[in-house]
């Protein structure tokens, strides 16, 4: 089954009385437990594409379909990690990763317990009293995704939720990223503007065109999973980076992406 279908989506935003074209008649299926890499130009849309696929932002024309029923608005089925924490500075950890819980109306008992699980799944079971300003960037990014993992979501929209952080740091996310993949099974959306992050993480690699956006090609990563940086398929990995990098090239995009 697909988790996600989308059909002839087109997004338009009004600036200064003019329209801006973002997205215009695109397609898109994800497969169930499948992990899909978005790259393309800045502006191309990728981020207004996770937000009309998470219910946040309507279309103009076409429909999202989720486990084949309509998204027509925020989706508990959906979670969402955006490029930066946004954790709410008063609240400590637990109660930030509980927050969606409490506005969902869930219990205090049960909330705090999935918080907690979620927190252990991401390596911050010893911190649930600390607050934000007591954590490292990729704490508050871990934090922020099991904020997004509490309401147990079907699919996990990332985006580019790793981007400001250091390489070394951003490495180890992403191997925990797999890791937490295999134990939750959830359909995963990344949005990326690292080549070789997409390529290691994702089962194929779609590549955006620019603005007005729509998906131009796509590029399968044949490694097998469980995956590692230290791994063998090397050579694969580097393959299909080869090809999304000459993919962007002909669309002129590759100075938008690395």
């Amino acid at each position: 089954m697909d988790a996600i279908e989308l059909h002839d989506i087109s997004r338009s935003f009004d600036i200064k009385g003019a329209p801006l074209h973002v997205l215009d008649g695109l397609d898109l299926r994800v497969a169930e437990r499948e992990i899909v890499a978005i790259v393309g130009p800045n502006g191309c849309g990728k981020s207004t594409l996770l937000r009309v696929i998470g219910g946040l932002l309507p279309p103009d024309r076409g429909s999202v379909l989720a486990f084949d029923s309509t998204v027509a608005g925020p989706d508990p089925r959906i979670g969402l990690v955006f490029q930066e924490p946004r954790l709410l500075p008063w609240r400590d950890v637990l109660a930030n990763v509980a927050f969606p819980l409490e506005l969902a109306g869930v219990g205090r008992a049960e909330r705090e317990e999935r918080a907690r699980s979620a927190l252990r799944l991401t390596g911050l079971d010893g911190f649930a009293d600390a607050y934000p300003d007591q954590l490292s960037g990729g704490m508050a990014q871990r934090a922020a995704l099991a904020r997004a993992l509490a309401p147990e979501p079907d699919v996990l929209l990332l985006d580019e939720p790793f981007s400001a952080l250091d390489a070394m740091t951003r490495e180890r996310l992403d191997a925990e990223l797999l890791q937490l993949w295999g134990q939750t099974g959830s359909t995963i959306v990344l949005v990326t503007h690292s080549i070789s992050e997409a390529v290691f993480l994702s089962d194929r690699v779609l590549v955006m065109s620019q603005r007005p956006g729509r998906v131009v090609a796509e590029v399968p990563v044949a490694v097998p999973r469980p995956r590692s940086l230290t791994s063998g398929g090397a050579s694969t990995f580097g393959r299909a980076a080869d090809e999304v990098r000459a993919i962007l090239a002909q669309t002129g995009a590759m100075g938008a992406a690395a």
